[in-house]
């Protein structure tokens, strides 16, 4: 059985990124998509298409293009109560719950993996031991927020 990765919206719009200042990053979340992504099984929500539609995205067709085939996970109010309360309890700023929704998303789902290069609020080594907590509170498993970088095989050289 494959791990399940849910893709946040970082991760599309970095890998049609033009900016040089995030050019390693690209590179990486291509390699991550290209050659190794078939190796998860992955998954999206409305919450990460609805913010890669409105907002300022150079190139959202092709991004579009790039998540039409990934499955959106079902929206349940629950998550809307789970978001809240990481607010609440300072997982994330009262003023992200865009954030507090990836975050919420891949918990209720046991996703193994949320796949971000938001280093602030979600990929954070800082953070992980609250949210761990949190989610425990919540009786929720707590996914590893990593970035693409994490999850890129090592190259053998034989």
């Amino acid at each position: 059985m494959r791990e399940k990765v849910y893709i946040d919206s970082t991760i599309p719009s970095y890998y049609f990124d033009e900016r040089s200042s995030l050019q390693p990053f690209q590179e990486i979340t291509k390699r991550w998509w290209d050659e190794e992504s078939q190796r998860y099984e992955l998954w999206t929500s409305d919450a990460v298409l609805q913010e890669l539609r409105q907002g300022y995205y150079p190139n959202k067709d092709q991004i579009a293009a790039l998540m039409k085939d990934i499955p959106s996970l079902d929206f349940e109010k629950e998550l809307e109560r789970i978001a809240r309360y990481y607010m609440n309890h300072f997982v994330m700023p009262q003023s992200l719950i865009g954030d507090a929704i990836h975050l919420a998303y891949s918990s209720h789902y046991n996703m193994d993996y949320l796949l971000t290069w938001n280093c602030n609020h979600l990929a954070n080594a800082n953070k992980k031991r609250h949210i761990r907590i949190i989610n425990n509170r919540l009786g929720l498993e707590t996914p590893e927020n990593i970035t693409p970088m994490e999850l890129v095989k090592e190259v053998q050289n034989d």
